[in-house]
C-alpha cells in the first residue's frame, strides 16, 4: 500500500497518478488544494502537522495497511529575506515541511516494525545546498530532513525498513510553475543541461528506492548537476 501526501498537485498529484495507473492500492493527503473528482475517493483531508490528526487517520487504515510505501510530497513555501520575514509564516513551513513528514513518519512506523517492512521517501530539495536568496524557510525545512533520515534510517535498520531522501533540483512540475517566466529562465540558465527535468525522473528514482534495500539513510540527488 502507497501512502503519498500532498497528492492532489505537483509531484504527489503525478505519483499517485502513476501508481494507480499501475493498479497499486494508493492513498493521498491534501489539505488546500482540492483533488481531481477522480481521484477524490482515496485522498484525505489533513493537516499533517496536527500529529492526532495523523494518528487518528492512520488508525482509520489500520485494516488496509500492508507494506506500506510513504512517500511525503507534501510541502508549502515562504519567500522574504531572513530580516525582514514574519516569523510566524517562517514557522508554518517548518511545521508543513519538516514536522508533519516527522509526524507522518511517526504515525506509520510502528505498522512498518511490526510487519517488518516498509519504505519512507522524502521529497527534499536542492535548495539547501545552493544558498538561494529568500528560501531561508524552505532551505531549513528541507535540509532537516537528512538528519531525521539519518537517525530513522539507524533505528530501523533491522526492521526491513528503509527511509531516503530524493534531493530534487528544478522539474517541470510542482511549485515551479509558480515562478514568472523570466525568472524560471533564469533558473535554467544555472543548469547545465540547460533544462528543467522531466517528472519520469522521480519517477524512476522512486521505485529504484522502494526496489533497493540496501539504500537506506541517503541522499539521492537529482539536479542535472547544478551542485
Amino acid at each position: 500500500m502507497i501512502i503519498i501526501t500532498g497528492a492532489s498537485r505537483g509531484i504527489g498529484k503525478f505519483l499517485m497518478e502513476k501508481f494507480r495507473n499501475e493498479g497499486e492500492t494508493v492513498y493521498g493527503t491534501y489539505q488546500n488544494t482540492e483533488p481531481q473528482p477522480a481521484l477524490k475517493p482515496f485522498m484525505k483531508k489533513l493537516d499533517i502537522s496536527d500529529h492526532v490528526a495523523v494518528k487518528d487517520w492512520v488508525n482509520e487504515l489500520t485494516d488496509k495497511l500492508d507494506h506500506v510505501i510513504l512517500l511525503n510530497c507534501a510541502g508549502i513555501n515562504y519567500n522574504a529575506f531572513g530580516h525582514k520575514a514574519d516569523p510566524d509564516k517562517w514557522a508554518e513551513v517548518i511545521r508543513i515541511n519538516l514536522i508533519g513528514t516527522f509526524n507522518m513518519i511517526n504515525g506509520l512506523l510502528p505498522v512498518m516494525r511490526e510487519q517488518k517492512w516498509g519504505r519512507i521517501i522524502n521529497l527534499s530539495s536542492v535548495v539547501g545546498l545552493k544558498g538561494i536568496p529568500g528560501t531561508s524557510a524552505y532551505s531549513a525545512s528541507k535540509t532537516g530532513m537528512y538528519g531525521l533520515t539519518k537517525s530513522i534510517a539507524v533505528e530501523n535498520a533491522t526492521m526491513g525498513i528503509t527511509i531516503n531522501n530524493l534531493r530534487l533540483g528544478y522539474f517541470d512540475i510542482g511549485m515551479i510553475s509558480d515562478v514568472p517566466e523570466k525568472f524560471q529562465q533564469a533558473i535554467k540558465d544555472m543548469i547545465p543541461t540547460g533544462e528543467f527535468g522531466n517528472p519520469d525522473n522521480i519517477w524512476n528514482a522512486v521505485n529504484f528506492l522502494i526496489k533497493s534495500d540496501y539504500v537506506n539513510g541517503s541522499n539521492l540527488d537529482m539536479n542535472a548537476g547544478l551542485v
